[in-house]
Order: C-alpha cells, then structure tokens, then sequence
C-alpha cells in the first residue's frame, strides 16, 4: 500500500462530528453576516474556534463547505405517515417552508444557487448533496402512497424515475418560487390548495398522452 492511499492517510484523531456541526453553522451564519463575496474560509475557522488547516482537512474550498452547510438542513426535512398522501404532501410543503423562513437557510440556497450559475461543478455539487438526497422524500411519500392503494404502482422503472424527478421538481419549484422570488407566505391554505392541485394532476394519470386523445 502506497504512501498517498488514503486509508493510511487517516491513521490521526477520528474526525470529530462536533467540530464539523460548528464549522457548518459558522458558515451560515458568516453567510448570513458577510454575504458570498466576502466569506472566506479564514472566517469560518475563526467563528468555529478552529484552525483554517482543520476546514482544508474537510473542504477542499468554500463552494464545497456551503453547499454542505446548506445541505445538512435540508436533511432535517422528515415525512412522517400523517394517513393520506394529502396530507403528507401538505405536511412536507409547510416543513419545507419553515425551513425557508430561517435566515440561514435562505440566505445560504440562495447564495449558492447564484454562485452556481457561473460555476458548472458547483451545480453538480448541489444536485448531488442537496437534490438528489432530498429526492428520497418523494420516495418514500410515493411508496406509502402505493402501499394505501392511493397511487398505482408504475410497471416501467424508467417512467418512475422520472416521474419522482418530476414531483419533486414541482413541490420544490413551487415553495422556493413562492417564498424566494414571490416573497409571498406559504401558510396552511396556501399548502392545501397547492396540494389539491398537485394531486389532481397525479389522480389523473402519469402517462404521457398521446396525440388526439
């Protein structure tokens, strides 16, 4: 085994999920304070009580160590069985918005989002830790669906795929619009109507029509 494996580079001190949390919440609230321009790496370090090789040691730069910042509250997003799709799409809307309405977590998606307009692998980086890893929601809220009879089961994996793509694309389309470029409120009524819309779309089939049908 080679000197640069990186097996044998981990022999020190176990990374220490403490520090981790600190670092990643420095970096919203450095966010939040400075904005994406100024945020360096030295500040974040600085706001956790860590030495800046520590964040390196993690983070190859900071359009990584946001992305993650931001990732990791997009993970406290849950879908508890609430005993109708209804009301666990409505029950995800508004937890979804919640999660919007902190500061941290507004400022910081949409920093990141406009950084990314210019930076090809940093939208690849935000599919791949925020919106794929929230894709599971869709998941898991279809399947329980299927499981009540609420929602056929697709027969063609690649049609089901696509569509989960697309319901997430919706919902989460939908609530950032709203609340990010409208600055309107996502509140119960607004969830509930959003919500009788989207599944009306869904009771009336997944299948692409075809033409003079």
């Amino acid at each position: 085994m080679s000197s640069t494996d990186p097996q044998t580079a981990r022999t020190g001190r176990p990374r220490s999920t403490a520090a981790d949390a600190a670092i990643l919440e420095a970096t919203r609230a450095s966010l939040v304070d400075l904005g994406w321009s100024k945020l360096t790496m030295g500040d974040v370090a600085a706001r956790a009580g860590v030495a800046k090789t520590t964040l390196y040691r993690r983070w190859a730069g900071k359009n990584e160590l946001v992305v993650d910042a931001v990732a990791v509250l997009f993970d406290e997003l849950e879908l508890p069985d609430r005993g109708s799709l209804a009301a666990d799409v409505q029950g995800v809307v508004l937890q979804f918005a919640a999660l919007l309405e902190r500061p941290e977590t507004r400022t910081a998606l949409m920093a990141v989002v406009a950084e990314s307009t210019r930076d090809d692998s940093l939208r690849v980086r935000i599919r791949d830790s925020i919106v794929d890893r929230q894709k599971r929601l869709v998941l898991e809220g279809r399947q329980r669906a299927q499981r009540r009879g609420e929602l056929p089961v697709e027969p063609d994996a690649v049609v089901a795929d696509r569509t989960a793509d697309l319901i997430f694309d919706v919902i989460a389309g939908a609530v950032v619009h709203r609340m990010l470029v409208s600055a309107e409120p996502v509140d119960t009524d607004w969830a509930r109507q959003f919500t009788l819309l989207l599944l009306s779309g869904l009771g009336a089939g997944t299948m692409e029509r075809r033409p003079g049908s």
